[in-house]
């Protein structure tokens, strides 16, 4: 399968209804080609947790046009093995084949001294102490455009 729309169509022919009352679906499994459009764009969601991981966006089922309700499962499942051979790999299958690089192990925490974030009134009372300002806080924050 090339493309979502053809999967809505096999959706339509084997469930009922319009390749429209599928389509979103179909989308959502194909949108990390936005990303990559090669085939290992599967990784992010062509797996037994993605298909979980769609009827939690789409619900446990759907109407179609012919009124038949579907589960989400079945036609994720339909997805996944049109575009993988028959099988429905699990995100280990995918995530066990990953080539590991240097960059993506051992991090690197930052130690360097950085200005608080969150509080500005720390940096409002330093000012007023300073002599900087005899603004109030909301009056001071005003005049930063914060």
């Amino acid at each position: 399968m090339a493309h979502p729309l053809h999967h809505a169509e096999s959706s339509a022919r084997k469930y009922g209804g319009t390749p429209s009352d599928y389509q979103a679906v179909h989308d959502w499994f194909d949108a990390s080609k936005e990303h990559l459009a090669i085939f290992t764009h599967r990784a992010l969601r062509h797996h037994t947790q993605g298909i979980f991981e769609a009827e939690r966006v789409f619900g446990l089922s759907l109407t179609n046009g012919a009124g038949r309700e579907i589960p989400i499962r079945w036609i994720g499942e339909q997805h996944v093995r049109e575009d993988c051979q028959g099988r429905i790999p699990s995100l280990a299958d995918w995530l066990g084949r990953i080539q590991p690089e240097p960059w993506m192990a051992n991090g690197q925490i930052d130690r360097q001294a950085h200005e608080p974030v969150g509080d500005p009134r720390t940096k409002w009372l330093a000012e007023v102490a300073g002599g900087k300002t005899i603004l109030g806080l909301k009056d001071w924050m005003e005049a930063r455009g914060s």
